[in-house]
């Protein structure tokens, strides 16, 4: 046999690692026999020892620390406090010991924590290699061998022998959450068999969803016109959208929210339109388009803690559905162009195929919980976040099995972001503190409290858009901006009248706000001040020393901001009477405020059909996509000022996709 170099023995070595062949099989197959020298047996002399660490993603961020010795792994730390589903995050002791017992990456998976499982054992693999020598820095960072950017990868290459099992539906919906249950329950209504496949445990639906014209809205007197919706829409995107889109939206999503509504109240669960009209004189447009579920008091006589995602799955299942959790897509199957299924992964991690008659439903989320993609697409965004509340599954899956397939992606990048992060003094926003999780829930940083650069001056009309002051923070020295108020918060709050889920008192119509000011008050907020996220000082000086800002600067900013106050009129930015408040009654707050990432908003360019499209703008057979997986919608910045847009979108989009599936679809 071919003489091994270093390099070379150390290649195939670390695949015996990760694969469980010794290192005395090399040997055998390199000179015949197997070495009877302690350096030749077992492992020995094949890794650096010391100590190494690997982050893979698995429905949120999973950490591997291997410590080794010349010829074995000693120690394993594995971190899934990270994850979204409790019994990843409560496997960590059992992937440690089983890594430990198979001195490889290669272990079984944990049944219904099969995504977890993967990204452990390829961090596991990452560790191996490093401490084999082989983490190489000189291969391409942006694009592999043939061009293709290095985030997207190419498809995978299947054998038939390798798929264990087939199933048969007509519609497949690929994400059970707000989209995926939607189209899925569509799909059924309309006559299809429908199976609906995830790769964790369930799916969650968003409670805040956008809608024109719904019945809560008439009751209420609501009145939006759909053009100047579009209008809106179209500005705040730069042109950058499909107004065909839009105008759908308009035109369908009031059927969407009053058939959910009627799903709800089979459940004891009331529907409620967050009304606006106390919110004359404002300088930005808002449309209140939000509807949530009264979720407190309801009781369908179960006993059993209601959702949304509960109450679609049950109606779900009582049409035929069929539901196959723990199952990642790999890729789409197309045959003579048209789009007939999936391969997929089982609980095991065997290969299965699922043929579908009438089409598949794409609807995986987006990207938001993917960083290579994020960092690839738009590293601007990710560097002025700092905390991650994206919907478990969100990796690109769906997005990137479009693009195998020849589907169109958007040219421009976005996500979604509020200004809801709060960091500790010395950290910096970007990756590392989203992927590590670093940061406070700081839902207090979208009122229109003072907010200064780190200068200690103020910058921006805080009245503003929720991701405004976050773009603007492009312009500050560390990408952040801070947040001041006082003691005396809880009574200015109620004079902003802000909108949507930023909202903390009742709706003019007695619809309750996502978070009541009281949880915030008793909870949300001592918490934050005792984990160092909020600070709590008896002076504006003590409080720019806690937050590392000039004092006398802050000092001479609040001064200012207060003689404003009693003016009535914002000299210096403009922003309404009734968004300012005083900062005078200690003890006064303060937090370095960042972004909060809810979900990627470019995608899949789609038709009305809810068909992907190709580079030509022709419609792929057999092929939907829907919610964060589908583009054309939104660009540059999220319109909050619409609440629910996203999700009313994707609900409404949903349920059409499911219907033309399965009674209309090409």
């Amino acid at each position: 046999m071919e003489k091994l170099s270093r390099k070379g023995f150390l290649k195939v070595a670390a695949a015996a690692a990760m694969s469980g062949v010794t290192a005395a099989g090399l040997a055998a197959c390199n000179n015949g026999k197997a070495d009877s020298t302690p350096a030749a047996s077992g492992n020995a002399g094949i890794y650096t020892p010391g100590t190494y660490t690997a982050t893979e993603t698995g429905t949120g961020a999973v950490t591997v620390t291997m410590t080794f010795s010349d010829s074995a792994i000693t120690e394993v730390k594995v971190d899934t406090s990270k994850e979204t589903i409790a019994l990843a995050v409560d496997s960590a002791a059992d992937f440690q010991e089983a890594l430990m017992a198979a001195q490889s990456s290669e272990i079984d998976s944990i049944s219904g924590a099969t995504i977890t499982s993967k990204a452990v054992k390829k961090a596991a693999a990452s560790c191996i290699e490093q401490a084999m020598g082989l983490a190489t820095t000189d291969e391409p960072t942006e694009t592999v061998d043939d061009g293709t950017p290095k985030w997207l990868g190419t498809a995978p290459v299947i054998a038939d022998s390798d798929i264990v099992d087939t199933f048969e539906t007509e519609v497949l919906v690929v994400g059970g959450g707000t989209g995926g249950l939607f189209a899925a329950c569509s799909a059924a209504e309309n006559g299809a068999k429908t199976l609906v496949i995830d790769k964790v445990t369930s799916g969650g639906i968003r409670d805040d969803l956008g809608a024109i014209d719904s019945r809560y809205q008439k009751e209420w007197g609501t009145k939006i016109d759909k053009f100047d919706y579009i209008t809106e829409m179209t500005k705040i995107a730069a042109g950058h959208i499909d107004q065909r889109l839009v105008r759908l939206f308009c035109e369908e999503s009031a059927e969407t929210i009053d058939w959910y509504g009627d799903r709800l109240a089979d459940r004891g669960v009331e529907l409620w339109h967050e009304a606006g009209g106390d919110d004359d004189g404002d300088r930005y447009i808002h449309f209140a388009t939000g509807h949530s579920p009264r979720w407190t008091g309801s009781d369908d006589g179960t006993g059993e803690t209601l959702n949304g995602a509960k109450v679609l799955t049950d109606y779900a299942t009582g049409l035929g559905v069929e539901f196959m959790y723990n199952t990642p897509m790999v890729e789409l199957v197309k045959e003579n162009d048209r789009v007939v299924g999936v391969i997929a992964e089982n609980e095991d991690g065997k290969y299965i195929r699922i043929n579908a008659s009438k089409g598949v439903i794409i609807c995986t989320g987006g990207y938001s919980l993917n960083y290579d993609m994020m960092e690839a697409l738009q590293p601007e965004n990710l560097a002025i976040v700092g905390r991650n509340g994206s919907i478990p599954g969100a990796t690109g899956d769906g997005i990137k099995a479009c693009i195998w397939v020849g589907a169109k992606f958007d040219d421009t990048h976005s996500m979604m972001m509020f200004d809801r992060a709060a960091l500790k003094p010395d950290a910096v926003p970007g990756r590392e503190q989203t992927e590590n999780g670093e940061s406070g829930f700081f839902w207090m940083g979208s009122q229109p409290f003072l907010k200064v650069n780190s200068k200690g001056e103020r910058f921006f009309n805080e009245s503003g858009t929720y991701e405004g002051i976050l773009h603007a923070d492009e312009f500050n020295k560390d990408h952040c901006h801070y947040t001041i108020f006082d003691s005396d918060w809880t009574t200015y709050i109620q004079e902003f009248k802000t909108h949507g889920c930023s909202r903390m008192f009742p709706f003019p119509n007695n619809a309750d706000p996502n978070i009541p000011y009281q949880a915030v008050e008793s909870g949300m907020l001592p918490g934050l001040v005792e984990n160092g996220f909020v600070f709590k000082c008896d002076t504006i000086a003590e409080l720019a020393e806690k937050l590392g800002l000039p004092a006398d600067t802050l000092e001479a900013t609040v001064e200012r901001y207060n003689e404003l106050y009693d003016k009535g009129v914002d000299e210096d930015f403009g922003k309404e009477a009734h968004r300012m408040s005083a900062i005078r009654t200690a003890p006064f707050y303060g937090a370095k405020n960042t972004g909060y990432i809810l979900c990627t908003m470019d995608g899949i360019q789609i038709d009305l059909n809810m068909n992907a499209v190709d580079t030509n703008n022709d419609p792929i057979p057999g092929l939907y996509v829907v919610g964060n997986d589908s583009g054309g919608y939104f660009s540059g910045t999220y319109p909050n000022l619409s609440t629910g847009a996203a999700c009313g979108r994707t609900v409404t989009f949903g349920r059409r996709a499911g219907r033309i599936a399965a009674t209309e679809g090409i």
